[in-house]
């Protein structure tokens, strides 16, 4: 029969494990705040152990007591995410870099019809050509141009730039 009772009643939990459940509470809402925000896991965690040890603490060392920690704890936490949102602390996590390249869209073609260049190799009918600044490889209509040729572009063909020598 006392073995009984004894698995029915709800132990009460001393002040240590409280303290403690608290303070892991707290060590795990650090974590999650400051050091890897975004996990939520963490927070969560941390939120549970101090839910846990507030009501441990009102149902074992009474209402006073149960009120002191959980406004002790509610101000910890403000606390908490306080200094983790402030911006200095939130620029060391933010992606702050503003990116202001762009991609070339191959349906755009940047070599136009008309332009013209300078082989930097022989066009057997395909080969490489400069035009200002840029290397296109380009092909020829089936003629052979020699290197060093000036050539002019005839048109785009699917992404294919075709030239002809300019005489």
């Amino acid at each position: 029969m006392d073995l009984l009772m004894w698995t029915r009643l709800p132990l009460p939990m001393d002040s240590l494990t409280i303290a403690l459940l608290l303070l892991f509470g707290l060590l795990f809402l650090v974590a999650e705040i400051i050091f890897i925000p975004g996990t939520t896991v963490v927070g969560l965690v941390g939120f549970g152990l101090l839910a846990a040890g507030v009501w441990f603490a009102y149902r074992d060392l009474g209402s006073n007591t149960g009120h002191i920690l959980l406004v002790a704890s509610l101000a910890a936490t403000g606390l908490l995410v306080y200094i983790g949102l402030r911006p200095k602390n939130l620029a060391r996590i933010a992606l702050n870099d503003v990116n202001n390249s762009h991609v070339r869209d191959a349906r755009l073609p940047d070599v136009l019809p008309g332009t013209t260049g300078r082989t930097l190799s022989a066009l057997r009918p395909a080969g490489t050509v400069l035009f200002e600044e840029d290397r296109r490889e380009v092909t020829t209509r089936g003629e052979y141009v020699a290197a060093g040729t000036e050539v002019r572009v005839l048109r785009i063909e699917h992404n294919r730039i075709v030239v002809e020598s300019v005489v």
